[in-house]
């Protein structure tokens, strides 16, 4: 497991897909891409999405993501993304409350269970108390990363 802190933008889009019997079909598809920017996330979803279409690419709709920090599996056969929502439990020195601050993450798994697993094992290694509030699988086909080239 790794795990990446950026600004993610998620992207619904509307492209042609040819289907398995061989016919043209218009999809939208949801997909998330680090940016710094609406504009910079419109320009890298159209890129990165046109490297598997040839031809219709149009952008329905941009927000930026409730999470800062994704959890990418190492596993070929985790292919479906989860949203997490963590609470951390904290103790006020002052008044010896204890307080809850959640957080949302994504998580790349094969199921609700792997899911689960990839979360233990990325926050099992911090000294944080946590609880999964929650844990659902969205609707997003890919998450892609900035991966610059070097040059300046």
């Amino acid at each position: 497991m790794r795990t990446m802190t950026a600004q993610w933008f998620e992207c619904r889009i509307r492209y042609e897909k040819v289907t398995e019997n061989g016919l043209q079909k218009t999809v939208s598809e949801n997909y998330t891409v680090d940016a710094l920017s609406f504009s910079e996330a419109e320009e890298r979803i159209i890129i990165e999405m046109s490297r598997y279409t040839s031809g219709y690419i149009a952008v329905d709709g941009i927000k930026k993501a409730a999470y800062k920090e994704v959890f990418f599996s190492d596993k070929d056969t985790d292919d479906k993304w989860y949203r997490a929502k963590l609470q951390f439990i904290t103790i006020d020195e002052k008044t010896d409350a204890e307080k809850k601050t959640t957080m949302n993450y994504l998580v790349q798994a094969g199921s609700l269970e792997g899911a689960r697993k990839n979360v233990d094992e990325v926050m099992g290694s911090t000294m944080i108390d946590y609880t999964i509030a929650a844990l659902s699988e969205t609707s997003l086909m890919d998450v892609f990363e900035f991966k610059g080239d070097g040059k300046k």
